[in-house]
């Protein structure tokens, strides 16, 4: 999935970035300090016309995608504001859409709202997938839940998904990516024909559609749950698990163990001791 922002910078100017009080632990964060390069005025306008801007995003992603939507965040950018949303009902994803901003007339320009190439498309798929495989995803959700229990590992927030996660088919450990567009173009265009296909015609579907696991990928990224190094022993075991498991979802899968803190502003951890098993070793299931 593309990146909201190539720089994902909190542009305040009243933190500073190497300082330790933009870190907080995984725990305790909820994304509404997630801020992008020059969006603080963008930010206040967009903001103080919230009504305005949920109106016309969910209006968009009704006609553009036929889909409702419920709008968590609203996040200036240097032009405008990237609209965080989340999927109503199923199939049940996150992502976003950019609403242009004219700054010194403060006004918010509904009719010109757009999104970065595939990206909804893409979070659709994942949802999509989510809803196709729910079984096979409430068994890897198990699995995780058990090594996190025994190894004290967390993840990511609901919160922090909602307010600044925009990444499809989403979970506190996990997030589904599409990595080659090809082959679900007529999965989409279904879709967009008709977003009532009942979940065992979508398993139909899929299964039909010849899909590479290499085309979808699962990135499970986990931390610590307190001020640990990555516990070398509960990577392996994700490691170990994941190859053996035959009963997850197909996919391209990648593991990443951080440690406790993210950076506030972008909900990264920016550690150089995460331990981490992805492309080109990705662990791929069919």
């Amino acid at each position: 999935m593309s990146e909201v922002s190539p720089s994902n910078q909190n542009d305040n100017g009243e933190k500073d970035t190497n300082s330790n009080d933009v870190y907080v632990p995984v725990q305790e964060y909820t994304g509404e300090e997630y801020t992008l390069a020059n969006g603080k005025e963008t930010g206040r306008i967009a903001n103080e016309k919230r009504e305005e801007v949920e109106k016309a995003i969910q209006s968009f992603f009704k006609e553009d995608y036929k889909t409702d939507v419920k709008v968590h965040n609203i996040v200036g950018n240097v032009d405008g504001a990237t609209v965080f949303v989340e999927s109503i009902g199923e199939p049940h994803f996150y992502t976003y859409a950019i609403i242009p901003i004219d700054r010194k007339q403060e006004i918010i320009m509904t009719d010109s709202i757009w999104t970065q190439e595939m990206v909804v498309e893409d979070a659709i798929i994942t949802g999509l997938y989510g809803l196709a495989y729910k079984s096979e995803f409430n068994k890897l959700d198990k699995i995780l839940e058990e090594i996190s229990i025994q190894f004290n590992l967390t993840g990511k927030t609901i919160e922090a998904i909602k307010n600044s996660g925009g990444a499809g088919f989403s979970t506190n450990f996990y997030f589904v990516q599409v990595a080659d567009n090809d082959p679900f173009k007529s999965i989409i265009d279904k879709y967009l024909q008709n977003p009532n296909i009942k979940p065992e015609q979508w398993n139909t579907i899929f299964s039909n559609s010849n899909i590479k696991p290499e085309a979808l990928l699962i990135s499970i990224k986990m931390y610590m749950s307190n001020n640990d190094e990555p516990n070398k022993k509960a990577f392996e075991k994700l490691v170990s698990v994941v190859e053996k498991s035959d009963d997850i979802p197909s996919g391209a899968y990648s593991i990443i163990l951080n440690n406790n803190e993210v950076n506030k502003t972008n909900g990264i951890s920016e550690s150089n001791n995460s331990l981490e098993q992805s492309y080109p070793q990705d662990i791929i299931k069919d």
